[in-house]
């Protein structure tokens, strides 16, 4: 059977009057779409015209919850106690799953944002708290996430589905991890190269870390970020390289 392969973006991170990326594009080149739900980015108008913009294009529609910072655009590491973080996620999934019932559509997964991403990929309290919110909005809901991590290790736990990700437009360290953003190689912009990458993680399952050592991937998904500027430029090349490929597109979820 062919290679298949999802292809996903976090959009919706527009907020009252200051728009963020171009989210039709990209509506019309991936497969999901990562909400923003109103705590790093979005607001209700925007989630719901991104929602209904995703769903005519027959994209599914994924929370993308954060920690609560506007200001910081969800990427400053926060120290949040096990019951507010809870509640926090809990809340945002529930936000756009309403909007989305309204529209006779249901929330297809859950992808956490920024830097809650990151911490509940080492942090087991934090990626409890997480999954233990997922799970008890909906048990069957997956989880989209970095592999290995602590995330999937405490979806397992919950009985919360759990699927692995790639990031075409990150660099990786060693360890499988992201290189942390301000740092040198921690976002590409060489369309060209992050194609490449992108065929090569699909059919090889490797991506080459900062140091020129392979990391072996799994992915049921790749992530090009909507705020990277040339976004769309991206998400065009790499689905343009993986089809020259023979890779087939698919909701993950």
């Amino acid at each position: 059977m062919p290679l298949q392969i999802d292809l996903n973006s976090d959009l919706g991170e527009s907020f009252g009057a200051w728009s963020m990326g171009d989210d039709e594009a990209l509506l019309s080149t991936v497969t999901s779409a990562n909400v923003a739900c109103g705590f790093h980015a979005g607001d209700p108008v925007t989630m719901l015209r991104t929602a209904q913009t995703a769903l005519a294009n027959g994209v599914a529609v994924g929370a993308h919850p954060a920690y609560r910072d506007l200001a910081g655009f969800g990427r400053r590491a926060m120290e949040i106690p096990h019951d507010e973080l809870y509640g926090d996620v809990l809340y945002q999934i529930g936000a756009l799953a309403g909007m989305l019932g309204s529209r006779g559509a249901g929330l297809a997964y859950v992808k956490p944002h920024g830097a809650l991403y990151n911490r509940i990929a080492a942090n087991p309290g934090q990626a409890a708290a997480v999954a233990a919110a997922v799970s008890d909005f909906r048990a069957d809901l997956p989880v989209l996430g970095l592999p290995g991590s602590r995330i999937q290790a405490a979806c397992a736990d919950a009985g919360v589905p759990f699927f692995e990700e790639a990031f075409v437009d990150r660099g990786y360290l060693p360890d499988g991890t992201l290189v942390p953003r301000g740092q040198p190689g921690a976002v590409l912009h060489d369309v060209e190269q992050i194609a490449e990458r992108a065929v090569r993680m699909v059919t090889e399952g490797v991506v080459a870390a900062v140091d020129g050592s392979l990391v072996e991937l799994k992915p049921a998904s790749l992530c090009v970020h909507g705020d990277t500027p040339g976004a769309v430029q991206m998400a065009l090349a790499v689905r343009s390289a993986l089809e020259a490929a023979g890779v087939e597109f698919a909701r993950f979820s």
